[in-house]
């Protein structure tokens, strides 16, 4: 097998072929990012008269062109994340850095077998996911252009940021092209002044708002000398700020287009919109690459990034803020919107916050529960809904099973309840007064189904199991004799 590194760039690329040994065979060969380039690699590659593996460097948008070709070819390739390559760069001595040298580190490292294949999108996702980064790209520019906005508008007229809640509702963009410096509103006729804020706030503000701005204007330290090219400037940024936002909503438009020809679920999360589903869905593409919860937290980056050495253990972690920057910038407002109408996550905020935790830490824990219920929509591609809790009744014990603290003694009813199941995950507990207290957790990514058989088995790291053996789910320790089996039910007495 002969491995194929290809450092990937605007206009032309860099191949390299190198056999099991890791010696290079021939030349590297430059080829121009073309038609005809691709077709000149893939007739070199025919040449070798052995099978070949390709592995490409996923920089920028250059690749997929590329990539997309070869595969029609039939060639098998791969795509690494570049973060892996310039680990790998760094485990060798000297310090070259160019396209030859580049190919070659890419080539010996799919050589070794250390490649962690990179996700591709199909035909499906790939539009959703250029709208809804090109949709990140127009809010960006209009927060850009506010901020400067914000800037002239400190120089020239800084006590008018106070007069409104925000400088960027209707109300102040009818006012700030009419008068933009402090010098325009105190010149500017009371009476019309009131005017136009009646009639731009449907009644909102009047008189009263119009001798409150002229007030601030005639004490303003604002620099009269920048008013003529303050005013031009300004009114040049409002009209961009109103084209783009007219571009954002043409976007939003076309995603929900796109969205409505999916099958997806994501939407019946309450609070979640269409363009927010859209974007955690165009991220995430294919959910079978995730074989875990935990892996979706890490490629969202909202994991906590470890640091321990020796006896040093780090108490203050951060989040990785690894993966899909998209997907982590998708989850904030989602969880913020989701909290609201969705009691659970709202619950679970309040009471954290009420514990003394940080906004920010608080949220990023309920980003987490949101993609854990997000986790099991997609895997089993099935509407959201909030389940009852379920309550575990015992079916029978063994002869002899007993506790220090709790006496079943043979088989008899023996109720467990827990609280709710779902993504939340759960922990049961016995109910019985002067029970031994014992509590069984559940992962997050496991449903209890009712009607589904649960054993405990005390015997060694004790475990709460579903009849089928796919899945351990994490549990304390219940006592030295034998498994009890368990049956899920909402409600009614054990059978």
């Amino acid at each position: 097998m002969i491995s194929v590194g290809i450092d990937v760039a605007k206009r032309s690329h860099e191949a390299c072929f190198m056999d099991a040994e890791g010696k290079e065979i021939g030349r590297p060969l430059r080829f121009p990012n073309t038609a005809g380039g691709v077709a000149t690699l893939s007739d070199h590659l025919r040449r070798l008269g052995q099978p070949v593996s390709i592995a490409l460097e996923a920089t920028g948008h250059y690749w997929l062109a590329l990539h997309e070709r070869l595969a029609q070819e039939g060639f098998s390739v791969q795509v690494v994340n570049p973060i892996q390559t310039d680990a790998y760069r760094r485990t060798t001595v000297r310090k070259v850095k160019s396209d030859r040298r580049d190919s070659w580190i890419i080539a010996d490292f799919h050589r070794i077998g250390r490649v962690r294949p990179g996700y591709v999108p199909d035909v499906t996702v790939l539009p959703l996911r250029e709208l809804t980064r090109f949709r990140f790209r127009l809010v960006d520019q209009v927060r850009d252009a506010k901020r400067k906005a914000l800037t002239i508008l400190d120089r020239v007229f800084p006590e008018y940021e106070g007069l409104f809640s925000d400088v960027f509702i209707a109300t102040s963009r009818q006012l700030l092209p009419t008068a933009t410096t402090a010098e325009e509103s105190a010149s500017f006729d009371l009476e019309e002044l009131a005017a136009l804020l009646r009639r731009s706030s449907r009644g909102r503000f009047g008189r009263e708002k119009a001798q409150a701005i002229q007030m601030a204007a005639r004490n303003s330290l604002g620099l009269s000398s920048l008013g003529p090219v303050a005013a031009l400037e300004l009114r040049c940024l409002l009209d961009q700020i109103e084209f783009l936002e007219a571009q954002i909503a043409q976007v939003e438009a076309a995603i929900e287009e796109l969205m409505a020809q999916e099958e997806q679920y994501l939407t019946t999360i309450k609070g979640l919109g269409a363009v927010l589903a859209a974007t955690i869905l165009a991220e995430i593409g294919d959910i079978g690459r995730f074989s875990r919860l935990e892996s979706l937290v890490a490629y969202a980056g909202i994991d906590p990034a470890v640091y321990s050495s020796g006896q040093f253990r780090g108490t203050q972690a951060k989040l990785s803020k690894r993966g899909s920057p998209y997907l982590r910038r998708a989850l904030w407002p989602a969880a913020t919107s989701a909290r609201h109408p969705g009691p659970e996550l709202q619950e679970y905020y309040e009471r954290k916050r009420r514990a003394g935790k940080p906004y920010g830490i608080v949220m990023s824990a309920v980003c987490r529960k949101l993609l854990a219920r997000i986790y099991v929509i997609l895997k089993e591609n099935r509407p959201y809904e909030v389940r009852q809790p379920l309550t575990l009744h015992s079916r029978s014990f063994p002869q002899g099973f007993s506790h220090p603290n709790c006496r079943a003694g043979g088989p008899r009813p023996y109720n467990i309840t827990s609280c709710p199941s779902a993504a939340s995950g759960c922990s049961c507990c016995c109910d019985k007064p002067g029970s031994c207290g014992a509590r069984w957790s559940v992962g997050p990514s496991e449903l209890m189904t009712e009607g589904q058989d649960w054993t405990i088995d005390p015997s060694g790291p004790a475990g709460l199991y579903p009849s089928s053996p796919a899945h351990i789910l994490r549990a304390g320790r219940l006592g030295p004799s034998g498994p009890c089996a368990l049956r899920a039910s909402r409600d009614g007495p054990a059978h």
